[in-house]
């Protein structure tokens, strides 16, 4: 696959889509949250709050997956460039999981904020 820049949007489709099954074929905590996330939107369907719940639950845990692959890219590729133990490039990789860290952390103050918001029926 051409991974070339000015390519039409279906080959930059195909190759997001490509990323996006090579991440949850390589990467157990992107499978976790991907179950995580279908989990979630079954959970709205049953809850039925408001379509601001919907959008922030989503827009969250589109950063999560998001985040974890970005993480997944750096981890590979500071793998591929620099395989020995090294402590700069170990830095790389602790920042990487940390933005993963932020996201879930947020998420889960969406996933907070919606069970209060529920509990005082006021989705």
């Amino acid at each position: 696959m051409n991974h070339g820049k000015n390519q039409t949007f279906l080959i930059r489709l195909r190759c997001a889509c490509a990323g996006i099954g090579h991440g949850l074929r390589s990467e157990h905590s992107l499978r976790l949250q991907a179950l995580a996330l279908v989990a979630v939107l079954i959970a709205l369907v049953i809850l039925r709050p408001a379509p601001l719940w919907w959008a922030l639950v989503i827009l969250a845990s589109s950063a999560v997956l998001g985040a974890e692959l970005f993480n997944t890219s750096v981890e590979r590729l500071a793998d591929h460039l620099h395989p020995d133990a090294h402590p700069e490039i170990r830095v790389v990789k602790d920042c990487a999981a940390a933005a993963v860290l932020i996201s879930s952390a947020g998420a889960l103050g969406v996933a907070l904020a919606l069970i209060v918001a529920l509990s005082r029926g006021s989705s």
